[in-house]
């Protein structure tokens, strides 16, 4: 966890005392508007596994919110990550990184993504999913666990 600290002096993200690593948990909390236009929890929700975290997060949520997946289907959905990016180390991207997608991302979106100027890369599964989603309009809640990792969701 203590890793992609810069020992450059002056650098914003040099190693010093008080300073927090890169990559460290970051677990999402999501609210809503209910009816009455008061924002209320929803969905508290994480995907682990270094740089894929924030990417993860906002796969899951435009899955959710853009594409109408259940948080099932949102965690289960094919991903992309981006790598080769800048790094709070000081290295400096300078060949716009590698686009790796998981296989079910279709072979037309392989081709625009080519055309478009992107290296592609076949990644591996990324990440691990898992939520709580609050369904306000039957009182529940809803469990998901994605099928990369080994979890599942249970309730009673």
């Amino acid at each position: 966890r203590g890793s992609l600290f810069n020992m450059a002096e002056g650098s914003a993200n040099q190693y010093q005392p008080g300073k927090r690593p890169f990559h460290t948990i970051i677990p999402g909390f999501a609210t809503k508007l209910d009816g009455d236009g008061v924002e209320r929890p929803w969905m508290s929700f994480g995907v682990m596994g270094g740089n894929i975290q924030p990417q993860g997060h906002a796969q899951i949520l435009s899955n959710i919110i853009d594409f109408a997946m259940n948080p099932q289907e949102a965690g289960d959905a094919a991903r992309y990550t981006h790598s080769g990016s800048s790094q709070p180390t000081g290295e400096v991207m300078d060949d716009g990184g590698i686009v790796q997608l998981e296989g079910g991302i279709c072979a037309s979106v392989r081709a625009e993504l080519r055309a478009r100027g992107h290296h592609l890369a076949r990644g591996a599964n990324a990440g691990g999913y898992q939520s709580i989603t609050y369904d306000s309009e039957h009182d529940s809640y809803i469990g998901a666990s994605e099928m990369r990792k080994d979890g599942m969701a249970a309730g009673y």
